[in-house]
């Protein structure tokens, strides 16, 4: 199965972190990586730019609405994710323990959700 770990964190406090702290945590994700590469689990991932340069869209009466920055003002913000392929969601499961984004926020643990496959046009 396919899942994705999304992990929260307050990016403020990541701003606040000194040059060494940050590469502590930079080196931390870097061998959470291997790790999962070295499993076969590892699918995907990447860490985000912070929500001040994300933009958001509705659709209202037909016509496209872009905001720039987040819609929902909260607390902890989606800084990544990781998309990976284990046999069950206690593997997902511990796989998200080990994040190292579970020590400092949280982290989602959410299955992607099969699609039925479409006929050729």
């Amino acid at each position: 199965m396919q899942v994705m770990l999304l992990i929260y964190s307050d990016e403020t406090a990541w701003a606040a972190l000194s040059g060494a702290d940050k590469a502590a945590a930079f080196a931390a994700y870097g061998a959470y990586t291997d790790a999962l590469r070295e499993a076969g689990a590892m699918v995907a991932g990447a860490p985000l730019q912070p929500t001040g340069t994300a933009h958001t869209v509705r659709v209202q009466s037909g016509t496209p609405q872009v905001l720039d920055g987040p819609y929902a003002e909260t607390r902890e913000q989606l800084g990544g994710y990781y998309l990976i392929e284990v046999p069950d969601m206690q593997a997902a499961l511990r796989w998200a323990a080990r994040c190292p984004g579970a020590a400092h926020g949280t982290v989602e643990v959410r299955p992607l959700m099969p699609m039925p496959a479409m006929a050729p046009a």
